[in-house]
């Protein structure tokens, strides 16, 4: 019985290989996969983003101004979308997320540059994520002097012609676990939420205790309510857990509403046990469930903006991370902690996360199956 029969062996191969060709997930896991994280970390992720959205806030634009204006977008970093905003409104555009970096000319910059009478220029960028700001900061002595000193000719050549002054919003010390920790409250809830869910109900369908379930005079919606709420309340111990974490071992400021937070929390985390939900009315069994979850989660850490910076990637990679939960539950919670957002700064990530509830919600009570088949 020791020795080892061919004819056996061949007989398991063949069985396994069978098996492998039915269960379709797990076929399509071991291609997908591999696949994914090939395109997302050869073309997707860029430590060093370029073309970061910016506001100009200079009443007088004269040609010294244009030409610190023109210096800027050729350095590949700036992108001037709202070129004549006034201080108000790039103020409101930085709270919302819409510019990385203001840039302010004083209204007698031309006539100080003139006089070498040590003109300004003040740049504030969003410091929320460090390691956006951090590789256009670095290029801006350099281009102001040459930008001016070319648009100043011989008359300045001894000197420097301006000043560059950077304030670092939300974040001035740029302490990288500000940003990472907030983060990480999305990412525990996501990994722990959907998997928790998606396999606890494909264990009933494994058990046969789904058909008791499905005799009970009880409608759909009455049945997925049944299911999700309770996993809502884990939602909730777990978000307390992270604050308290957040405030007590990192120090991370909190500056906005708390009940602001909570109410993007509670949005957020009924999207991810629905999403749990509507993975267990594709899964078959527990090892698929985990399996789809996974295949959920890999692109959700990759393209929200948590691992690497949003703005870096692609066109065609961001327009798919705008299609992820986590990536508007990541903008509202950044908003909210670290630079205290009102409602109107985060309706535009609030309304994207109730829009996955109600499709989510749709897809799962579309799927639902009312007899095991």
């Amino acid at each position: 019985m020791t020795a080892i029969s061919l004819s056996r062996l061949r007989a398991l191969l063949v069985k396994e290989l069978i098996q492998m060709r039915r269960d379709r997930v797990t076929f399509a896991m071991m291609l997908a996969v591999p696949l994914m994280q090939l395109m997302l970390f050869g073309y997707a992720i860029n430590n060093d983003p370029k073309h970061l959205p910016a506001a100009l806030v200079a009443p007088t634009q004269d040609r010294f101004t244009r030409a610190m204006v023109s210096a800027l977008e050729l350095t590949g970093y700036y992108d001037f979308r709202y070129p004549t905003a006034s201080a108000t409104e790039a103020e409101m555009l930085m709270a919302r997320g819409k510019v990385a970096f203001v840039v302010t000319v004083p209204s007698d910059f031309g006539q100080r540059v003139e006089r070498g009478d040590d003109p300004q220029i003040l740049i504030e960028a969003d410091a929320t994520d460090p390691a956006v700001a951090s590789g256009a900061i670095s290029t801006l002595g350099t281009v102001a002097d040459k930008a001016l000193r070319r648009e100043l000719g011989t008359v300045a050549a001894a000197r420097a012609p301006v000043e560059i002054v950077v304030h670092r919003r939300y974040n001035p010390e740029g302490i990288t676990h500000y940003n990472i920790v907030p983060g990480l409250m999305g990412v525990i809830l996501q990994m722990i939420l959907v998997m928790m869910t998606a396999m606890a109900l494909t264990r009933e369908i494994e058990r046969g205790t789904m058909e008791n379930l499905l005799a009970m005079p009880a409608t759909p919606i009455e049945i997925m309510l049944g299911k999700v709420m309770p996993y809502m309340a884990v939602g909730a111990v777990q978000v307390a857990v992270v604050l308290m974490a957040a405030r007590g071992l990192f120090g991370v400021p909190f500056i906005g509403s708390l009940g602001l937070l909570l109410l993007g929390v509670f949005i957020f985390v009924l999207a991810l046990v629905i999403l749990g939900y509507l993975i267990s009315t594709l899964a078959r069994t527990q090892m698929q469930a985990m399996q789809l979850t996974f295949f959920v989660f890999l692109p959700s850490i990759m393209l929200s903006g948590f691992m690497f910076p949003f703005r870096g990637m692609p066109g065609w990679a961001q327009a798919l991370g705008e299609v992820l939960p986590l990536t508007h539950f990541l903008r509202l919670i950044r908003a909210v902690m670290l630079k205290g957002a009102g409602f109107a700064d985060v309706a535009q990530p609030m309304a994207a996360l109730s829009v996955f509830v109600i499709v989510l919600g749709a897809l799962a009570l579309r799927r639902f199956r009312r007899t095991l088949d």
